[in-house]
Formats: structure tokens, sequence, C-alpha cells
């Protein structure tokens, strides 16, 4: 799996704090622009076709991103996207038609398909295998700290100056991308040309079963990310600050579990069993949407969103640790890659269903359908995760590559 002998922490730390930084830029302009939207009488629709323009691309070109994960050198993806992407959310400052605001969404979101792959498959080759949970602990730490900031910091900045505001900062945020290739020693470009690996998902039944089971239970509770701000703003009457702290709640919980569960980990259980936890991880975070249907105000939610992102935070290090550890190095981008098409591609299905959803229904018992149907999608991949098992030898565990191999968020 070509883990390095000695980890090198600082350029851990660097990619997480770049990743932290533009996390919170990302997060910071999509919170400002559905809450503009919000604000300017546009209904679901809009909201839901600005959701689909972040993540399709993500979804669309994950064979072409995974492929320029593996080969093309890693500092030069970095830099060369970093600066696109500054240019991009720049020029979202200045525009106010919500069909240009959803193309530019599109036109940033395919830099982040190629971007995110690359700092994913970079980090394994950073550490031990030992230290490999730590490590991706550290990283949805830091991503998680960018988007518990971000929320708040919108609601606060939109009510007081609009959308501008926070657009800039979002567009500076993205030099931190610029800035992490430049300094990250790390780079896979040599190993990955030199290394002509060919891997494909159904070779691993356990990482199969792993994406499928995210993408069924993204799609049965992904719709709760166009209704919440309904939900929120409109049932409950809560402000825009009071949304952006409640939303903040969620990544609030993930960053905490990102830590715990990251530190715990360490190379100890087998992959399936890994696998098997991502499924009780997904469950909380349902639990928690459907539990959210029946608050009265909107600060009752807080709690709810912190047990909720506290899994959604312990299933991103299981995901990751799995994949880095059954995945060939040189195949890092393209499984990572390959996990965030099937994730976004599911969160996809929520973000039609729900736009059409919102203009038909009230939010309250939309937001209990989301939850139950995110649960039932969990309960559906039980009986496949349980089949892997059966199939993969015992003494085929988390430090060791399936023999043929020889790679986002669940809730609000």
């Amino acid at each position: 799996m070509s883990f390095i002998s000695a980890s090198r922490w600082r350029d851990v730390y660097v990619a997480a704090a770049a990743r932290g930084v533009s996390a919170c830029g990302d997060f910071l302009a999509a919170t400002a622009l559905a809450l503009v939207l919000q604000q300017a009488g546009a209904g679901g629709l809009a909201v839901s076709g600005l959701m689909l323009a972040a993540s399709a691309p993500l979804a669309l070109l994950a064979p072409i991103a995974g492929r320029i994960a593996d080969r093309a050198d890693s500092r030069t993806v970095l830099v060369v996207a970093g600066i696109a992407q500054t240019g991009v959310c720049a020029m979202l400052a200045f525009t106010s038609a919500p069909a240009v605001i959803i193309a530019l969404v599109a036109v940033l979101a395919c830099g982040l398909a190629v971007t995110q792959p690359t700092l994913a498959a970079l980090l394994p080759a950073m550490v031990r295998r030992e230290d490999m949970a730590r490590a991706s602990g550290i990283n949805q730490t830091a991503a998680m700290i960018g988007v518990l900031a971000a929320p708040a910091l919108a609601g606060v900045l939109v009510g007081q100056f609009g959308a501008r505001v926070p657009l800039l900062i979002d567009a500076g945020s993205y030099l931190a991308l610029v800035a992490a290739g430049l300094l990250i020693r790390t780079r896979r470009a040599t190993t990955a040309r030199a290394a002509k690996v060919r891997w494909r998902v159904r070779d691993d039944s356990v990482i199969a079963v792993m994406i499928g089971a995210l993408a069924a239970t993204v799609a049965g509770v992904g719709a709760i990310n166009v209704i919440e701000v309904f939900f929120i703003r409109e049932t409950l009457h809560a402000s825009t600050t009071i949304f952006g702290l409640v939303a903040a709640s969620w990544s609030a919980g993930a960053l905490i579990g990102a830590a715990i569960l990251g530190r715990r980990e360490r190379g100890r259980a087998g992959s399936v069993r890994l696998v098997r936890l991502t499924l009780l991880l997904m469950a909380g975070c349902c639990t928690a949407v459907v539990a959210a249907a029946g608050v009265s105000h909107a600060l009752l939610i807080v709690p709810l969103w912190l047990a909720g992102g506290f899994c959604n935070g312990g299933l991103n290090v299981y995901t990751s640790v799995v994949v880095a550890e059954r995945v060939p190095a040189a195949a890092r981008g393209r499984a990572f890659a390959t996990m965030s098409s099937a994730t976004q591609g599911a969160g996809m299905i929520g973000f039609l269903v729900g736009g059409p959803l919102v203009e038909a229904f009230a939010p309250r018992p939309l937001v209990a359908a989301a939850g139950v149907a995110g649960l039932v999608a969990v309960l559906c991949c039980v009986a496949p995760v349980r089949r892997a098992g059966r199939e993969i030898a015992p003494s085929q565990t988390l430090g060791r590559p399936h023999p043929v191999a020889a790679g986002d968020s669940v809730g609000a």
C-alpha cells in the first residue's frame, strides 16, 4: 500500500490547514448564496439548482478528476486549480442573477472535483500505516473547524453586508490551496506515473459495499440540505444569525467526532468492522434528522445536530482509512474520486427531489421523511455488508490489502 516509514507531520498539518481554510470559504459562500436566494424570494427550485450546481461536477467529472489526481503533479494541480477558483469566486461576488450564480458555482465545483481527490490521495503518502487514522482525524478536524465557522459567519455577514463580503472572503480562501501546493513536500506524480495499476471498485467487495452504503444513505437523507433553510427560517421563524448558528452545530459535532474517533483507531480494527461501524454512524446521522422534525424552536435542533455531526465526523475518518489501506497507492486518486462521485451523485437525487417537495409540502413533514428515508437505506445495506464480511478471509484485516487490488457529508 506504499506507506512511508516515518510520518511527515509538517505536510499533514499544512494540508489540513489548507483544507480547513478552503472548507470555510466553500461553506461561507454556499450558506451566503442560499440565504440570498431565499431572501430574494427564490423558491426551493432555485436553492435546489444551486446545490445541484455545486454537486454535479464532483459526480460527473470523477473519472477525469481521479486520473488527474493520480497522474498529474500534485503541486501543479493545487496551484493551478486554486488560482482558477479564486478568480471564479471573485466573479461570483459581483453577480446577482440567479442563473449566472448557479453557472459560476458549477464552474467553481469543477476545481473542487480535482483538488478534493488530489489532497485525499496525498494524505496516505505522508504517514505510516499506523498513523493513518490520526492523520485523517487531523485533516477532518481542520475541515470541520472551517465548516463550523462558516455558517455562523455567513449569517452575520449576509445580515450586515449582503453576499459580496463573504464571497470575496471565499475567493481569498482558495489561495490557501496555492500555498499548500507550494509548501507540501510530498508529491505523488513520479510514483503514480511509474506504477500503472489497474484498479476498479468492483474488484474489492469491502470498498464496493462501503461506497454503495454511503451513496444509498445520502440519496435517502439528501433532501434535508434543501429543506433545512426553509424549515429553520420559515417554519421555525429563525433569523439568519440563528440559522447560521444551528447549521454550524452539525459541523461542531463532526469536529468532535473526527478528533475523538480519529485518535481511537490506530490500525487495530479490520476493514469489514470499520464498514460496519460506518453503517451505525450513518444511522445516527439519520436519527438526528428524524428527531429534528419534532422541535418547536430552532435552537432545540442544536443538540440533535451535534449528535448527528459526531456520527458524520467519525464515518468520514473511517471511510478514509479503509480506502487508504485497501487501495494501491497509484490508484488512490481514482478511489477517492469514485467515492466522492457516488456520494455527490446520490446527494443530487435529494436535491432534485427536495426542490419540488418544498414547493408542494410543508417543511416539517419533509424533514421527518428525509430522515426516515435515510434510515431505510441504512437497513437495506446491512445484508450486503454481512455478505462482504463472509467473503473476506479473517486474515484480511485493515492493515492488509485485498489480493485483487495488489481511494462528504451525510446530513445537514
